[in-house]
This record gives C-alpha cells, sequence and structure tokens, in this order.
C-alpha cells in the first residue's frame, strides 16, 4: 500500500455492513471492461477439425481494443473433443463447456488432435467475415456426416491491465462437466433463451446475442466456483474463504477508504497477524497491497471510461494528492494516469 497517501472522508464498513450485496468476482468483472465479440451456433459435421489460433493473430479482428480473448464453447449435443495447445484433449459430452481464458491455441474436433499452424489461417478468415456480419448466427460445416454435433460458441473481449484476479486465478484450460439430467439452472435459461434468438432474425438479434453471450460466461464463471475443487491459492481461494472472503469484500465495498491491516483485520473479525498470514497464503499478496493494486484498478477503469479529471480520479480512490496518486499508479500500472487514458483512447 502506498504510505503517500491521504485520509479519505468516512469511516471503515463494520462487519455488519458487509452482506450478501458485497460481491468482489462483479467488481472484477466491471472494471475489466467485458464485452462480447462473437457469439454463434455451430454444427460440424463429422469428420471435422477446427483449430483457433492464439487471440493475438485474431482479437484485433473481432474486437480491437480488447487485450484479451476469452472463449467458451457449450456442447448441446456431443460428444466431441477440445485440447489446447500443449495440453491433453478432454471428452466433451452434451452439456459439457470448455472454457479457454487465457487466449491460447485450442482445437475442436471430432477425434482428439492438437492444433497445428495450418488451422490457423482458415479460422482467422471465419472470424473476419463472421465479424462483418457476413455468415449466419448457425454456422453449418464439417465432414460427409450424417454424425454432428451442436456447439454454441463465445468469444469476449477484456483486459488484463492494471490488475484482472479472476484470469489470472483461472488454469488454461476449464472443463466443466454436464449437470445431472432435468437440472434447471440460470445457464439453461440463457441458452433457451439464444437458441431461440439466434433462430428468429429479428432486428438487434446480435446486440441481444453478444449481451446474452457475457451472461453466459458470468454463469459459467459461477458455475466453476461452485462445482471446481477449492484451490490451494489464487483470488478465487480467497473468494473461497471466509475470512479472506469477508477482507476481499470489505476492501471492494470501500477502496477509498485508507485501510490499514489493523483496521482491516478488526472489520474481518480476527488477529493481524492471522488475517496477513491467510490472505498472503491463498492470495499471493499482503493485504495492503492488493488493496493498492485493486484501487488502481479502479482508477484505470475510470480514467478510461469517462472524462474526470486526474484529481477527481485520485480522490474517488482515496487519494487526496494527485502527485501522490500518480506515483502510486505509475509504479503500479507502469505509466502515468494521462498516459494511460491517452492508450485507453486510441484502443476504442
Amino acid at each position: 500500500m502506498s504510505s503517500h497517501h491521504d485520509r479519505a472522508s468516512g469511516s471503515p464498513a463494520t462487519a455488519s455492513d458487509v452482506s450478501a450485496a458485497d460481491d468482489p468476482l462483479s467488481d472484477v468483472l466491471e472494471t475489466v471492461r467485458l464485452r462480447g465479440a462473437l457469439f454463434f451456433q455451430w454444427q460440424p459435421f463429422w469428420p471435422f477439425a477446427s483449430g483457433v489460433p492464439s487471440d493475438r493473430l485474431f482479437g484485433s479482428l473481432i474486437l480491437p481494443g480488447a487485450e484479451r480473448i476469452v472463449s467458451y464453447h457449450i456442447v448441446t449435443q456431443g460428444p466431441c473433443w477440445g485440447s489446447v495447445a500443449g495440453e491433453r484433449p478432454v471428452r466433451l459430452e452434451s452439456g459439457d463447456i470448455l472454457l479457454v481464458p487465457h487466449g491460447d491455441a485450442y482445437v475442436m474436433s471430432s477425434e482428439p488432435r492438437q492444433s497445428s499452424p495450418e488451422d490457423e489461417a482458415p479460422t482467422i478468415e471465419f472470424f473476419r467475415l463472421m465479424a462483418a456480419g457476413e455468415l449466419p448466427p448457425l454456422v453449418v460445416e464439417g465432414g460427409p456426416g450424417p454424425v454432428h454435433n451442436r456447439i454454441i460458441c463465445g468469444f469476449l473481449g477484456c483486459d488484463v491491465r492494471p490488475y484482472n484476479p479472476v484470469l489470472s486465478a483461472l488454469p488454461r484450460m476449464i472443463h466443466l462437466p454436464a449437470r445431472a439430467p432435468g437440472t434447471r439452472d440460470p445457464l439453461s435459461q440463457l441458452i433457451d433463451f439464444a437458441l431461440v434468438e439466434s433462430g428468429q432474425g429479428r432486428e438487434g438479434g446480435r446486440c441481444v446475442l453478444l449481451r446474452l453471450s457475457e451472461l453466459m460466461f458470468v454463469e459459467v464463471i459461477r458455475r466453476y466456483l461452485v462445482s471446481a475443487p477449492q484451490p490451494q491459492c489464487g483470488w478465487l481461494a480467497g473468494l473461497r474463504d471466509p475470512l479472506v472472503g469477508r477482507a476481499l469484500s470489505l476492501l471492494h465495498r470501500r477502496p477509498a477508504f485508507p485501510w490499514t491491516l489493523q483496521t482491516l483485520a478488526r472489520e474481518a473479525g480476527t488477529s493481524r497477524s492471522t488475517l496477513a498470514e491467510h490472505f498472503t497464503r491463498l492470495v499471493g499478496e499482503p493485504p495492503m497491497q492488493y488493496h493498492t493494486r485493486w484501487r488502481m484498478q479502479v482508477a484505470a477503469h475510470r480514467l478510461a471510461a469517462g472524462s474526470s479529471k486526474v484529481y477527481g480520479v485520485a480522490q474517488e480512490v482515496g487519494y487526496q494528492s494527485e502527485a501522490a496518486f500518480s506515483r502510486a499508479f505509475k509504479r503500479v500500472v507502469g505509466m502515468s494516469p494521462a498516459q494511460w487514458r491517452q492508450a485507453r483512447a486510441g484502443e476504442d
């Protein structure tokens, strides 16, 4: 935590203030500019193999300015296979979900295989045509059949700088098995909505589908949080831990408050040493260092999203001195607030 910031107005949140309304996951997703890029249904006939290259090679085609392209595939009729470069292929049954959060190259296929550089050119051209609106929302391709799959494909853009703890905590590939037959959940309802919307061809349909893709991604992450084994460390592990999760909620609820380890531990209901040890072990950094980084993430979002002056943004995240805020921002982000705003304006 920066030693140069001044006290912000207000008092710390009390334990009773921290409720279900505190939602660090939503905080992160809102500040990393999560937005839909492509969303379509895919019906590949066997045999087929479709490789997706690294997002560095096609991200600018489907969402200019996005730092990372996250993709997910929901298999509504299987089976098929998916494999991230360098990882073992996984068999995907009907209802399974494959999430590739870090923009790695991967392949979807009727038989297990690895991605190949030969996959890049046709897939990049496909993305160009889809982004230009020259392809239908239901893409039918592949071999002579008669076996085929049905897969919902979503591609979203998001920021990784200055701090995206959700992405940094995810593995290169996530395979979520299907829910038990007859189970209904929000994701199932969103899938049904998307299937109906994509088949109607109504005005505004593309916008609706892109928003649906964002909601579906959030539901995939929420399902992962519930169903995945408890990770040993990382931001998601901290979020699921009662003590560290409470501390994260406090920091996110009042980022401008001049938290100290003592006040944070008191409001979280523990000792300074216990909080420091648990928080650092799970999240990977001390609470006050996290506080500073989260402040800079909030500030970066404010700078990119609006026309507020740097001093105004500094006050919003708890700095009364613009100079102190600028020093802290540059230390964390690697550039001044003005440079960050200018760089982001050029990407949009």
